[in-house]
């Protein structure tokens, strides 16, 4: 039985989760030529190598081309971006990469794609790609725990939400590459380590917004995902780092009993007092 165990110590967003995808071994030109599928251009990936605290591990990010550089791309909650915080932050408000971490990057964004872009325009792209069925469908699974949770928050239906974050292409690079990587391993069961959230507060379209945001918050509770905070000032999970543990969980705790085949480190942007990373352990557990 293989077992996957993502280890959230610093959070989650959308960009660490990817990095640490790739830093666990799956194959980055497989991961680039399945993004590839997607109807989708205007952008360009870059994946490097970012130590924290002394802890090596893999950066992923989603440049946009041709725009405006908009750092509060997710985070700007509505979505600025998840890399913020983490480092593509997500400036959650930021960017799904940018921030959390900054969540991971920070991206220009299409305004006009911001503003007109709904989660049926997402899944328009999803559908129309060439990606295998399972892709599409956890891929849809985690847009949809982003829409419901904004819909909630601004008081629309699910039809009346125009995704700052969601709809940005890096969010949906973040996304979709992880329904990728996912597919891409022979899992058979995902455990999840209660999230660690950050405090504060974050800039954002509306203005300063508390951490964890509005939107991260309702996912948790949709998702049913148990968390804490150690105090850390800061966006530890942004929406689509939420969304993803919704979605992809079988079950939350610690560590399981398994073998330990791999282990990978995913970047986040920020720096801090704990290392800005999400750590994933990939192994066997003998079925009896």
């Amino acid at each position: 039985m293989n077992i996957l165990y993502m280890d959230c110590f610093s959070g989650i967003s959308g960009n660490m989760t990817i990095g640490a995808f790739l830093d666990l071994g799956v194959d980055e030109k497989m991961l680039i030529n399945e993004l590839n599928k997607l109807n989708v251009d205007g952008y360009k990936i870059e994946i490097s190598k970012k130590i924290k605290n002394g802890i090596e591990g893999t950066y992923f990010d989603v440049l946009l081309e041709n725009e405006e550089h908009e750092y509060e791309h997710e985070h700007s909650h509505e979505h600025v971006h998840d890399h913020a915080q983490h480092d593509h932050d997500h400036t959650h408000h930021e960017h799904d990469h940018h921030d959390h971490h900054d969540h991971e990057h920070s991206h220009h964004h299409d305004h006009q794609q911001h503003l007109h872009r709904n989660l049926y325009d997402v899944e328009k792209i999803i559908d129309d790609s060439e990606l295998s069925q399972k892709v599409k469908k956890l891929s849809k699974k985690i847009f949809n725990y982003v829409a419901v949770a904004e819909a909630k928050v601004h008081g629309k239906a699910i039809s009346e939400v125009h995704f700052h974050e969601v709809g940005a292409i890096d969010s949906i690079v973040d996304i979709i590459g992880t329904a990728i990587c996912v597919d891409s391993l022979n899992i058979d069961k995902i455990v999840v380590s209660k999230l660690h959230v950050g405090m504060g507060f974050v800039k954002c379209q509306h203005g300063l917004m508390p951490i964890p945001a509005p939107a991260t918050l309702e996912i948790i509770k949709n998702g049913k995902i148990p968390v804490y905070s150690k105090g850390i000032e800061g966006e530890l999970v942004t929406p689509t780092g939420a969304a993803i543990v919704a979605a992809l969980a079988d079950e939350f705790g610690n560590q399981p009993d398994m073998e330990i085949e791999k282990i990978g480190y995913g970047s986040g942007f920020k720096d801090f007092e704990i290392p800005n990373m999400l750590r994933l352990t990939l192994g066997k557990k003998k079925l009896i």
